[in-house]
């Protein structure tokens, strides 16, 4: 497939942060501005936060929380808020918030300022930023990338003459006063040391290694100045004490360990490894428009004008990839609302995780984009939230289990965050994100990594135990909580936020309590908790329809202050929930889609992460040419220059969530079948992709031309049934593939790969991957 097709480029240099180009390796990040003269790359690491872990647990929640409840069911709202103001909130209300690690500046010394033949460029297929421009017939060049194996930054400077690279290059990190030592140790060595803020601040350290080829370098204060050299190469290493006892010991050690290998070494190294995973995949829609040779901006420009571009779709969906792989790997924390990328001290949210949705947007694509080993830093934050969610449970609630609420930061801090009534008293993070361990066994059938989950899983669902209560009707409700983060209105006219079993609570539990149910059934363990969690399952409510044909929000049926609010908590269940489906739930499948209309016609998507959940919404209806015109409202309207999600401010989840949208569009298997393009829209007439992987453990690479496919192969990673949707699938007489309704079933063997139509024939034709 056409390799333009995966890069960003653009004609000029970054104005502001927002066009400037993102690089990294899970823990270092950078934002690669391509100044001519004064480069700026913005740094991150990963675990630079500010302050250490605490307690924010307030005690007084289960003292006051009988008032609280008594207030709710006497319809007393204000007098309920005023009451979990004082006793829900964390203590103090604020958790953690991320900081940039800094600026590496490069000041260049040209004594012409004419310069022409400028690019700038993202290569997505090798990972490296590039610059490129001419100044007095010389040619000069940049690279820059992350290193993931050598877990350092990588610059390379090189020009078409000898003796022509000059410059001074510093570190800095603005009018911080964090800085505990920013100076030269060495005339090729610059290192930048300091402490974040509040109680038991993380210690950071960053060393840069400046190797010159042929030419003379020296150091003046807190300068390293290189003069007369054919080619310079800059490793950057950073460490913090939330890894490390000794950050500068491990700067040093890290370095040099780098500077002994080739700049030709170092690449090689990043390259194998980067494309191991960027290489599982590749998308075409369509034929080649030749867009590619137009700037991405311009293009984004032309799109807003109505102008078709199927290329720079495919373009968004290899740049969501690129992203995940570059700011989540094994070892690494989670991607932060802003994936590793930030350049402010006290930034938009906290810059933290954000789990009444947006974290969890941020791993949609991980399974189904073939990057499971994105999805490790996840579980393993979810895991040091344990520890930290059976203290809040325990403390706030009196229950078992462990339990979080909107937002979590670096240390798994699990009390509420902020007061903020319409979000923070809202239990049910933990439980979302306990979702993803099965959606991972699903898709990878590691009964290994199960055997693991499962007890975090049943931590999660053990909560849930305790705390739902039993409605006079019979059902079992969560007795606090709200919708995130909408707003109801009372016939009074009041407002409310604080209720009673909202509807996403119960989708959430109803998803949690299946997975454990089936995690048991697979392990062949823990069956009287298993039967527990079925009785308790069987008594929660099923989904209401309200008055407008809509899925209910609330268990009553209250007016929204806000109908075209950004959230739509009560769609959990048609996304990422499984409960509703077009053809085994028709009627909720029908108020689903009046939900969607009602926000939509109100205002609803007007934020980039919100429009990239209605594409996956209207994927899962099959509803192709909704979902492909959201996606456009996507790219039109919520896309920043550098394919940045806005909000707005910047936010990654749109990325990986507008990522994921398209994926559903070509292939859902939640359903316990493989759906093959379930909602590609008339302009995807033809296309191609390889790599999407199916829960079973199946991965599936497809062509299709005038909407019908030319191409099917599925590789079987752990054999068994594969069943399989598409209408176009005809042959019954084969002994490995049988008809059964609408669905054929492909009797697979572990390891090998199934080529199901050819050309213009149904075929099954299984092909050895033994080996």
């Amino acid at each position: 497939m056409n390799q333009s097709k995966k890069r960003l480029w653009y004609e000029q240099p970054a104005n502001d942060w927002n066009e400037a180009l993102p690089i990294g390796n899970g823990r270092i990040g950078g934002m690669v501005f391509g100044h001519i003269e004064r480069e700026r790359i913005q740094l991150n690491e990963d675990s630079v936060w500010y302050g250490g872990p605490r307690d924010r647990n307030n005690p007084d929640a289960l003292t006051q929380f009988p008032t609280i409840r008594e207030h709710l069911e006497n319809g007393e709202i204000r007098e309920a808020e005023k009451l979990a103001a004082l006793a829900c909130t964390g203590i103090p209300e604020s958790q953690r918030h991320y900081e940039p690690l800094g600026d590496l500046r490069i000041d260049f010394h040209h004594e012409d300022d004419v310069f022409t033949n400028y690019k700038r460029e993202l290569d997505l297929d090798r990972g490296v930023a590039t610059i490129k421009y001419m100044c007095k017939d010389i040619a000069y060049n940049r690279e820059v990338f992350t290193s993931y194996p050598d877990q350092v930054m990588v610059i390379r400077l090189t020009a078409s003459k000898e003796k022509e690279i000059a410059f001074q290059l510093f570190l800095d990190r603005g009018k911080t006063r964090n800085i505990d030592d920013m100076k030269a140790v060495e005339p090729d060595y610059l290192i930048m040391d300091g402490k974040t803020g509040g109680e038991n601040g993380i210690h950071f350290h960053t060393g840069v290694k400046v190797l010159v080829e042929k030419g003379v370098i020296t150091s003046i204060g807190n300068r390293i100045i290189v003069q007369e050299a054919n080619a310079v190469t800059i490793i950057l290493a950073a460490a913090t004490s939330y890894r490390y006892e000794q950050p500068a010991s491990q700067c040093v050690k890290t370095v040099l360990a780098a500077e002994q290998k080739s700049y030709e070494q170092l690449w090689k190294t990043h390259l194998q490894d980067y494309q191991s995973l960027f290489h599982r995949m590749d998308l075409n829609l369509g034929k080649d428009n030749r867009k590619h040779d137009i700037p991405t901006n311009k293009r984004l420009d032309l799109l807003k004008e109505g102008e078709e571009d199927l290329d720079l779709i495919s373009t968004y969906f290899h740049f969501g990839r690129y992203l995940l792989i570059s700011c989540s790997r094994p070892d690494s924390l989670p991607a932060t609302l802003q994936g590793i990328w930030n350049d402010q001290m006290l930034p938009p949210w906290d810059s933290k995780y954000t789990i009444n949705i947006n974290t969890q947007m941020n791993y949609w694509p991980a399974e189904v984009c073939n990057l499971s080993e994105c999805h490790q830093p996840l579980f393993d934050h979810l895991e040091k939230m344990r520890e930290q969610g059976r203290k809040t449970a325990q403390i706030m609630y009196g229950c078992r289990g462990f339990t979080a609420h909107h937002n979590t930061d670096i240390w798994g801090d699990t009390a509420p965050q902020d007061m903020f009534i319409p979000a923070s008293i809202w239990p049910l993070g933990a439980a979302w994100l306990s979702l993803h361990l099965w959606e991972h066994f699903e898709y990878t059938v590691d009964s290994t990594f199960l055997d693991k989950a499962y007890e975090l899983m049943k931590d999660a669902a053990l909560f849930f135990v305790d705390y739902l209560v039993e409605t006079p009707e019979g059902e079992l409700i969560t007795p606090l909580s709200v919708s995130p983060e909408n707003t109801y209105l009372l016939p009074n006219g009041e407002k409310g936020s604080l209720t009673e079993g909202p509807s996403m609570d119960i989708q959430i539990i109803y998803a949690l309590f299946s997975s454990c149910i089936e995690a048991s059934k697979r392990l062949n363990r823990d069956h009287p908790f298993r039967a527990e969690l079925t009785q308790l399952k069987n008594k929660l409510p099923a989904l209401k329809i309200g008055k407008y044909g809509q899925i209910q929000e609330w268990l009553v049926d209250y007016e929204e202050a806000e109908p075209g609010h950004r959230h739509i908590s009560h769609l959990f269940a048609l996304h990422p929930g499984k409960q509703i489906n077009p053809r085994e739930t028709p009627e909720w499948a029908i108020a689903a889609k009046r939900t969607l209309e009602r926000r939509l016609k109100y205002g609803g998507g007007h934020t980039g992460w919100s429009r990239a959940w209605i594409i996956n919404m209207w994927a899962r209806l099959e509803e192709g040419e909704l979902a492909y015109e959201n996606v456009l409202e996507l790219l039109k309207s919520s896309t920043l220059p550098n394919l940045f999600d806005n909000h707005p401010p910047f936010q990654i989840d749109g990325n990986f969530g507008g990522t994921a949208g398209i994926a559903e569009m070509l292939i859902q298997s939640h359903a316990n079948d493989i759906h093959l393009l379930p909602s590609i829209p008339k302009a995807w007439k033809s296309g191609e992709v390889k790599g999407l992987k199916a829960r079973g453990g199946f991965e599936i690479e497809m062509k299709w031309d005038n909407h019908q496919l030319t191409f099917l192969s599925i590789y079987s990673s752990h054999g068994g049934d594969c069943r399989i949707r598409y209408n176009k699938l005809r042959k019954e007489e084969y002994a490995l593939y049988q008809q059964e309704e609408q669905i054929r079933i492909l009797h697979t063997k572990e390891k090998e790969r199934y080529i199901l139509i050819e050309g213009a024939e149904d075929i099954v034709k299984p092909i050895s991957m033994r080996g």
